[in-house]
């Protein structure tokens, strides 16, 4: 695959700079086979040319003879109308042989470009894909992809024998009726490419505006479907069908302006070629009236032009195809091109875990310059503790995941693990030794048993199995006619919030890991079921680093040590007991949600 050279962001990413930056992907440095595949294809384009040129000599030679007497020649123009018919036949037995050989070479540049986009999608920071919609950025990759081969057939298969057609007529022309011809046609070719290229312009930009609004159209779309319940609960229906409908409504009235141009630009193209072959035909009936030409001269000049304008009259899409092409590549390329906001340093070890101890040492961090999330906080997890971390809603609990993960960097201080900055190791081994429970658990659009399996590569049966015991699983997988293979739907919404966050757990549990982050990992769980989970992430917590993140204090009531944050700093650490006897912030907010409890079983009674 061919390396990232990011252009220069100013620069526009069309035109020649988009195709440069293509040619890679078209001449793979490594793979001679599709390098030979080109080769093949290019000598089949000079064949099939070739039969073109023969042609009006063909049929100009037979109806010279035909105007001859005598059995012998009838004889050979008998010879030369099947030449005409053999070269015709062979004409497109070179064209679909070029084809044959050549649809690898374009598939493959195509797959090879996908892929990199993929890729690359899935090394951009969270902060990225918190900003885009998924619908926009799919629909840039499939309209980038599928230009790719249309565009390359017409670059190869259409502009390259046209460039080499119009040279062999202009030497016909020049060798057979002198410099005159060879100027109307040079004049008709210039106007017909100037008009083109001029009214395609205008289209392209047309063009543009209908890939916005189709973007538009399709995010508004894909985001009101994945809000179903949302759109229900407010009864939207009407809002959600209006919205999408200005969408739709904006994209056809830019469509009608492009098909209408388009018909504009074929009248003036039928016009340029018409009158040249006006000009045309009528210098050869001139000079044959004169006794200059024959009348088979007569046919040689339409059969020429007429292959001439074959390519030219596809002219316009060719170059149409060609300019949108390379808009929407242009998209795609400015997707591989977007800055990489968390990357590994240079020469990057990988993170060597022996004790699995967590610290932040000064951090200050926040999602904008202008508002600072976490104001120097500092606070150490040694290996095999049981760490929890409260506080008001705003306080920076759930951001901290998000920085030990390494989804952000930290404005300054560190985040150490064993005494290894995070910064500077690489984000895969990073985060090969940590595993998380969200607490809203998004799965697959697959089965259970895959949603498990997922959370470490090459997970037996026998692991994912054990994992569905200790998350309390196997009651639910016993009631499935499918068990394990049964389909989770959508995010996993044909499950419950808390099958969705056991199978989180279970997920997490087959991966493993020497820390463990639990994001309000059971917020979604009944009473006998988080008690079940708890005792099964206690146990599994023993000997590893368990940081978890909590609004429901009773659920971290026995942590070894509780973090308590406000307003992006600690302002208490200590067990339950201790923190409760200093009667602080961790005592109020525990006495609000005794309060709470009590007033619900009251209500209850």
């Amino acid at each position: 695959m061919p390396p990232e050279k990011p252009t220069d962001k100013t620069a526009r990413h069309d035109g020649w700079g988009t195709l440069r930056r293509f040619l890679p992907y078209l001449w793979p440095e490594h793979d001679w086979k599709l390098r030979a595949r080109i080769v093949g294809a290019l000598l089949l384009i000079l064949l099939s040319t070739a039969t073109q040129f023969s042609l009006p000599y063909f049929l100009k030679w037979a109806i010279d003879a035909m105007n001859v007497t005598g059995n012998r020649v009838a004889t050979f123009a008998m010879l030369f109308v099947l030449a005409y018919s053999a070269a015709r036949l062979g004409g497109v037995v070179f064209d679909n042989l070029r084809n044959i050989v050549f649809e690898r070479v374009g598939q493959q540049a195509t797959a090879n470009l996908a892929e990199n986009v993929f890729n690359r999608l899935h090394r951009l920071s969270l902060r990225f894909h918190l900003a885009r919609r998924t619908g926009e950025v799919t629909k840039v990759i499939e309209r980038g992809t599928k230009s790719i081969d249309t565009m390359l057939y017409f670059m190869l298969f259409n502009i390259a024998p046209t460039i080499i057609l119009l040279v062999g007529v202009a030497v016909i022309f020049y060798l057979n009726f002198g410099w005159p011809l060879v100027i109307a046609t040079a004049v008709a070719v210039v106007a017909y490419s100037w008009v083109t290229r001029a009214i395609t312009e205008w289209r392209t930009a047309l063009r543009e505006q209908m890939n916005r609004l189709d973007g538009q159209a399709l995010s508004r779309a894909v985001d009101s479907l994945l809000n179903y319940e949302t759109v229900k609960y407010f009864n939207a229906e009407a809002r959600e069908e209006a919205r999408y409908a200005q969408a739709t409504q904006a994209y056809a009235k830019a469509a009608v302006k492009s098909e209408n141009s388009l018909g504009l630009l074929n009248i003036a193209q039928s016009v340029i070629t018409n009158l040249l072959m006006a000009v045309a035909m009528a210098l050869t009936v001139y000079g044959w009236a004169r006794g200059e030409y024959s009348a088979g001269q007569l046919v040689f000049v339409q059969t020429y032009l007429a292959q001439l304008f074959r390519p030219l009259d596809m002219l316009g899409m060719v170059y149409r195809t060609i300019r949108q092409g390379l808009t929407d590549m242009a998209d795609m390329f400015r997707l591989i091109d977007t800055d990489i906001e968390v990357r590994d340093a240079p020469g990057a070890p990988a993170l060597v875990v022996r004790r699995p101890t967590l610290t932040f040492d000064n951090v200050v961090f926040g999602y904008e310059r202008d508002r600072t999330i976490l104001s120097g906080l500092s606070f150490e997890v040694p290996a095999g503790n049981q760490v929890a971390i409260v506080g008001p809603s705003g306080a920076g609990k759930s951001t901290i995941a998000r920085l030990v993960f390494r989804f952000y960097d930290p404005w300054s201080g560190r985040i150490l693990i064993d005494g290894q900055d995070i910064a500077q190791v690489t984000q895969a081994s990073l985060r090969a030794h940590i595993g998380i429970v969200p607490q809203d658990s998004v799965l697959f659009n697959d089965t259970i048993g895959y949603n498990i399996a997922y959370g470490r590569d090459g997970a037996t049966q026998a692991d994912v199995e054990q994992a569905a015991r200790d998350a309390a699983l196997m009651d639910l997988i016993g009631r499935l006619p499918a068990g394990f293979e049964t389909e989770v739907g959508e995010r996993g919404l044909k499950l419950s919030g808390g099958e969705k966050q056991r199978v989180a757990i279970a997920r997490t549990l087959v991966k493993n890991p020497p820390i463990l982050l639990l994001d309000e990992a059971t917020s979604a769980l009944d009473t006998r079921t988080e008690q079940d989970v708890l005792a099964t992430l206690h146990r599994v917590s023993s000997g590893r680093t368990s940081l978890s993140i909590a609004h429901r204090l009773s659920t971290i009531a026995d942590a070894d040590t509780i973090l308590v944050l406000n307003a992006g700093q600690l302002a208490e650490a200590g067990t339950h007991n201790e923190l409760l006897r200093r009667d602080g912030l961790y005592a109020e907010m525990w006495a609000r949600q005794a309060e709470a409890v009590e007033e619900l079983g009251e209500a209850a009674e």
